[in-house]
């Protein structure tokens, strides 16, 4: 049991007497305070960190200034309760006197009042930051009566008369120590692509969410198996368009390998089975990056031509037979092992005989064929051991002599035929086919359905072949004993890497300034969120444009790294360069520069937060400059350390280091003269970076 003072933190008498010399030089400091992780809550304590390192806020409270604008009485607000508890834990963080406290007093009010922050789960700073930059305004709002203000277009005045009007209107209803300090204005023109009506409004910003570049191309890793039975798997990483179709996968596949697209079939594979077999006019978006594809070269796509024949692919499954697990001795024994297979076979000389042989042929790298010694004991079985074989118990018998002349020598595609053909008649399936003397099979062959899990018959026999129903799917299944025998499993999961694995799409780092600029570009409304012409009378999907009038004296910068589609999420891991002093937005604001008030856009860094890892896990951290000493010092929870501006600069635009699920170096993610907007928060044990 550990003793803890009423603030949370240790008696004297407790607290560890073995320090560091450096840690001795940050105790007694000001603001050079750890905040402790009460299980998963480091994306709190980097935003409170960022925020308390604002410093005209953290003066705010440290004078008591906030005393006097306390709003017990707003509705919107949380009683100054919020407002009183951020009070307490910066006084105690700029006291001089911790090393690093306990928030457990701030998180238990804030799970009070936002639910969604209730208990020890992960979540995104950016959330927390939003939340309690709103209840501190409201906490603190000078406007004890809010008047009812009502909404104006600009209806073609001039922008300067309506930004005053917009502005002043904002600060009849809200006025705090929160809108002085982190308030800007935004300019939001709307068109109509119908009527051409122009919509003009002036709207206030709390932070600027400003999205990224997003790159046009996307890498992706496939495995290719070619119709040679003696080349193993190759291992290819192809850059295709990001919006592009399955179709560009085969074009950027083909090549590397010189087949024609039109050979090829894209498959996802999932627990030795076909996940989804794609068609070529899919969306590449349905594939994620952490999907096992497989690309299988087959015969030509049957043409016009009245002599190109017809081939049918059949996936084909591997199973292991083990001893069933019910009384009637049913297939539940039968396991999915290794990796499945498109298969070419001609349709019209299709035979569960001439099936076996090809696919003798196409498994010849890691399956042997039986000796001369195999075959003569297979006769002696065989004879016996397939009188009144039923199909519905053993599945279809592969018979035939895989020693047949010319076997050895037939391609994969080559329509070898089996000696037994389906008798003309209705008889009911391979069993009762005209019977020969048997050499020793190594495997049987059964229709399953598309999970490998359980048997169909979905064939008809006549005098021409085997013909299907529907798409088949064949099952190879395997005695354990003839597996272990025959089958090389280290062979049959190996497989080769392409020259073009070791090639690195590299992302050239951008310019804040580039986010900011796509951020200020022109964009059509998505169909989910149209907007209504008060012209037309109708929802429209209208081009909107943002423009920066007014920025706030402590600007908030937020990068969206989030990308969502129908499919997937995922988090972007573009580089974003920025500067530690001068980051110069005046290019930005359109608002008419006064020569007797020039506007200064021009922003020093305070804070970054820093995110490790992907989107799923990570830790946030935190850079923050010292309003007093001027000093950078890196926050990891209840952990201080002083650093470097260069090792700044270097964490946040240059960090690398390995991405979950096969992505690129993290990337950085500034906030100028504010706290951060960080992505989502989780354990600690990821490497990545990332600044937010």
């Amino acid at each position: 049991m550990e003793t803890r003072d009423k603030d949370g933190t240790s008696p004297p008498s407790s607290k560890k007497k073995n320090v560091s010399k450096e840690e001795e030089e940050l105790q007694g400091q000001p603001g050079i305070c750890g905040l402790t992780n009460l299980g998963n809550t480091c994306f709190m304590n980097s935003a409170l960190q960022c925020l308390s390192n604002v410093p005209q806020l953290t003066e705010y409270f440290i004078t008591n200034r906030y005393l006097e604008e306390l709003n017990f009485g707003n509705p919107l607000g949380m009683k100054g309760e919020i407002a009183e508890a951020y009070a307490d834990l910066v006084k105690q963080a700029w006291s001089g006197q911790h090393c690093s406290i306990v928030p457990h007093a701030f998180k238990t009010k804030v799970g009070h009042f936002a639910s969604q922050f209730l208990g020890y789960q992960q979540h995104d700073s950016q959330e927390l930051l939003s939340f309690l930059l709103d209840g501190l305004h409201e906490d603190l709002n000078r406007v004890k009566k809010k008047e009812y203000v009502e909404l104006c277009d600009a209806a073609g005045r001039p922008d300067l008369v309506v930004a005053e009007e917009a502005w002043y209107n904002h600060k009849r209803r809200n006025n705090s120590v929160i809108v002085d300090t982190f308030h800007g204005l935004f300019k939001s023109t709307l068109v109509c692509p119908d009527c051409g009506n122009v919509s003009v409004t002036f709207d206030p910003f709390c932070y600027l969410s400003v999205p990224l570049p997003v790159n046009p191309k996307r890498v992706m890793e496939v495995f290719y198996v070619s119709m040679d039975p003696r080349r193993k798997p190759e291992q290819h990483r192809l850059i295709v368009p990001k919006k592009g179709k399955v179709s560009d996968l085969c074009v950027a596949l083909s090549k590397h390998t010189g087949v024609p697209p039109d050979r090829m079939m894209v498959a996802d594979v999932f627990s030795h089975r076909f996940y989804k077999i794609y068609q070529l006019d899919d969306p590449l978006s349905s594939i994620l990056d952490r999907d096992d594809i497989f690309i299988y070269e087959v015969s030509p796509r049957a043409g016009n031509d009245e002599g190109m024949r017809e081939d049918i692919v059949l996936p084909i499954y591997l199973r292991e037979r083990s001893p069933a697990r019910d009384f009637n001795n049913s297939y539940y024994g039968l396991m999915l092992f290794g990796h499945p297979l498109l298969l070419s076979v001609p349709r019209d000389r299709l035979t569960w005989d001439a099936l076996y042989h090809i696919l003798l042929y196409r498994l010849s790298r890691y399956v042997a064929r039986p000796s001369s010694d195999d075959d003569d004991d297979g006769d002696d079985k065989g004879d016996g051991g397939n009188k009144g074989n039923n199909p519905s118990k053993s599945g279809q018998t592969a018979g035939g002599n895989p020693q047949d002349p010319g076997l050895d020598q037939a391609g994969p595609s080559s329509g070898v035929m089996g000696r037994n053909r389906a008798p003309a008649d209705n008889s009911p399936g391979p069993s009762n086919w005209p019977q020969r003397s048997r050499r020793k099979h190594l495997f049987t062959l059964q229709t399953v359905n598309s999970n490998g899990t359980s048997d169909r018959l979905t064939f008809n026999e006549d005098g021409h072949g085997v013909s299907f129903s529907s798409q088949p799917y064949i099952a190879i299944d395997w005695e354990p004993d003839m597996k272990k025998r025959y089958y090389n499993e280290v062979e049959a999961e190996g497989y080769v890497k392409h020259e073009c694995v070791s090639y690195v799409l590299k992302k050239a780092p951008v310019k804040l300034q580039e986010c900011i600029e796509l951020f200020t570009t022109v964009e059509t409304l998505e169909k989910e969120n149209p907007w209504y012409c008060p012209n037309c009378k109708q929802h429209r999907l209208a081009t909107k444009k943002l423009d920066l009038w007014m920025l706030p004296e402590i600007l908030i910068i937020h990068l969206k790294r989030f990308s969502y589609t129908k499919f997937s999420r995922e988090k972007l891991d573009l580089l974003v360069e920025f500067p530690i002093r001068d980051l110069d937005l005046s290019e930005f604001v359109i608002k008419p520069q006064s020569e007797s008030e020039p506007g200064l856009y021009k922003y020093d860094l305070i804070a970054v937060s820093n995110h490790y890892g992907g989107l799923r896990d990570g830790h946030y951290t935190t850079f923050a400059c010292n309003k007093d000493s001027g000093q950078w010092h890196y926050f990891d929870d209840n952990s201080v350390s002083p650093v470097t501006e260069d090792e700044v600069e270097a964490e946040g635009a240059q960090a690398e280091g390995g991405q979950p699920e096969g992505g690129q170096a993290e990337g950085a993610q500034p906030n100028f003269s504010g706290p951060p907007e960080p992505p989502v928060c989780s354990p600690p044990n990821c490497e990545n970076m990332d600044v937010n």
